[in-house]
């Protein structure tokens, strides 16, 4: 498998695209006016305690405070180390208390109306290796799946935190492999440990000088966090547009990931780098919810704020042999596009997926299983059902920052973000019945109605027996002007 980083560096804006075989699979978009703070740790203090959702509210300095929950703060034993006791969540109020000032990381960026999602297990990150301060632990990705490799990085570790405590360097915390350690050497691998523990022991000192509320870390900006995070092995090309983010990045390469610094690529060319490779497109298709499968079938994808649902149809696709075998083709082509589009659109929370129905139970397997293969790639976590008595499949898929519409778009000022308007129809009939009510709680000459053209055009046509009907009715005349700004379900009534 082919896959490239793509990396577009501009003063307001930066973006990352990952490209497998020459598909855009996955997009991050960072703003320098709003900077998403996953990852960041904050001194704060709380505000709020609700007893009845195990929950309280912490002032981190941003305009919403942010939100943990009783199961996110880790209790501490005498040493300041996190209890490993598998206990019952314990009442919030046991916990912490309005005033108490506490350091928190933020798991989730505040989406919508909501707040930060907030964590005291805190942690830092470098290339290989994730730093849990407050916990012994020593944990490996779930994505490392062969045991051998497993127990060489859990040795590792372990012999190089043990040498550095005999040297006086280490610190009291647990460690996670992380997925980009498979098959690394040791050299590679043990450069983090030092690096860890001297940010850390940074960290705590800001902890105990800053005021409330206060920044105590920020994650690396978005191109840093890509080469951290994102380029793999497997990765064969890392371009980047900017000379300058390219010469930040080999510093950061040659430093923390050497074993990448030789497939860094500045490209200078005019064309733009996301134009070159299609991505520019593939992010306006990823707006709108349809998605057209090359067999002429369909998806429509339609996110709101409880759940985010996927509706598979046939549409053109006619097929060859018989309706099972086209159901069965067009579900599978579904499967693979739609793990892309959760990738690439950044879906989360719960998902509901309509295939087309089918019959035959090893079909719906084999479907179930093309969904599951296309996902392993996904850096979210995700969880999938069987497909339910209704046909439906049910998954989650872990969300930590924006879907890719809601950071580019905002609700349609026109309808509210419902998608659909009054009809002029409707409107006129709500014009009727609001110039009775005028009529009957107020005196005056006549009654003006300012609406917009398209509904004052229909008043005066199809409607118009309809208005000297009620121009009788009342006693009065009726008089209409069009206003350029109202939408077709905007009016107001006027008594003059």
């Amino acid at each position: 498998m082919s896959e490239e980083l793509l990396i577009n560096v501009a003063p307001m804006e930066t973006r990352v695209a990952l490209v497998e075989n020459g598909v855009l699979q996955e997009v991050y978009l960072e703003r320098s006016a709003r900077r998403g703070i996953v990852g960041n740790i904050y001194k704060g203090k709380v505000v709020r305690v609700l007893p009845g959702m195990q929950a309280a509210f912490v002032d981190i300095g941003l305009e919403r405070a942010g939100f943990i929950h009783a199961s996110d703060i880790a209790p501490l034993d005498e040493e300041g180390m996190e209890s490993r006791e598998p206990a019952e969540v314990a009442d919030i109020r046991a916990l912490v208390r309005e005033g108490q000032s506490l350091v928190v990381q933020v798991v989730k960026d505040p989406i919508s109306s909501k707040g930060a999602r907030l964590t005291t297990h805190l942690s830092v990150s470098a290339r290989y290796l994730v730093y849990m301060p407050q916990t012994r632990h020593i944990g490996i990705s779930n994505r490392i799946e062969d045991g051998g490799e497993r127990e060489r990085l859990r040795e590792l570790v372990e012999q190089a935190a043990a040498t550095l405590e005999g040297e006086g360097q280490s610190g009291d915390g647990g460690f996670i492999l992380r997925t980009v350690a498979e098959g690394v050497s040791e050299d590679e691998l043990l450069r983090d440990i030092p690096f860890l523990y001297k940010l850390w022991s940074e960290l705590e000192n800001r902890i105990k000088s800053r005021p409330l509320p206060s920044v105590i870390y920020e994650d690396l900006p978005l191109f840093m966090r890509a080469l951290r995070d994102l380029a793999r092995p497997h990765t064969e090309k890392i371009r980047i547009d900017s000379r300058e983010a390219h010469g930040h990045a080999a510093e950061f390469a040659g430093k923390y990931a050497p074993e990448i610094a030789g497939r860094l690529e500045h490209y200078p060319g005019e064309r733009p780098l996301f134009d070159l490779y299609g991505v520019e497109e593939e992010i306006h298709k990823a707006l709108h919810n349809k998605v057209t499968l090359k067999s002429g079938g369909y998806l429509i994808v339609e996110q709101t704020e409880a759940m985010s649902t996927i509706d598979v149809n046939t549409g053109a696709f006619v097929g060859h042999r018989n309706l099972e075998e086209t159901i069965f083709k067009t579900n599978l082509e579904a499967a693979t596009s739609i793990a892309r589009q959760l990738r690439l659109r950044n879906l989360g929370g719960i998902i509901i997926i309509d295939f087309i129905d089918m019959k035959d139970t090893e079909h719906q397997r084999q479907v179930l299983r093309t969904l599951e293969k296309t996902l392993d790639r996904d850096h979210a976590k995700t969880s999938i059902t069987g497909v339910s008595e209704l046909g439906l499949v049910e998954m989650t898929r872990k969300r930590t920052r924006e879907s890719l519409g809601q950071f580019l778009c905002e609700p349609c000022p026109v309808c509210g973000g419902r998608g659909t308007l009054k009809s002029p129809e409707t409107a006129c009939y709500e014009i009727f019945r609001e110039t009775i009510r005028e009529a009957r709680a107020y005196d005056s000459e006549k009654i003006m109605v300012l609406a917009s053209q398209v509904v004052i055009d229909l008043l005066l046509d199809e409607e118009s027996a309809n208005v000297a009907d009620l121009e009788e009715f009342i006693g009065r005349p009726i008089q209409f002007q069009v206003e350029p700004i109202y939408n077709q379900e905007q009016y107001d009534i006027v008594l003059v």
